[in-house]
């Protein structure tokens, strides 16, 4: 599904990963940063696609909502994880959305 968001400006997000072998409890993990990014003030919305590079873009209202989301803590435990059991490699950065547009069929 496509994030719904606001009128420019916010920011995005994005989190790209090479993923290790083996899944050990990674989907649950996934789903619950999801479930807590989106109770985060300054939460817009997020979009996620995994084929052989993930790409996560979660949207927000600033950078201090993202530096919050950063340093919650367990947040700062999935990531710990990550880099210890579920990625082999991921970049993350951060833009400022001056100008949005699309289509809807609907």
């Amino acid at each position: 599904m496509i994030a719904s968001t606001p009128e420019p400006p916010y920011y995005a997000v994005i989190f790209t990963s090479l993923r290790t072998e083996g899944d050990r409890g990674y989907a649950e993990m996934a789903d619950r940063m999801v479930e807590l990014a989106s109770q985060q003030d300054g939460f817009l919305g997020v979009e996620s696609a995994r084929n052989e590079i993930g790409i996560t873009v979660s949207y927000w209202r600033d950078l201090e909502s993202i530096r919050k989301w950063k340093m919650h803590f367990e947040h700062s435990i999935a990531r710990d994880k990550g880099r210890m059991e579920w990625y082999h490699s991921f970049k993350v950065r951060i833009a400022k959305v001056d100008r949005d547009y699309g289509f809807d069929r609907d």
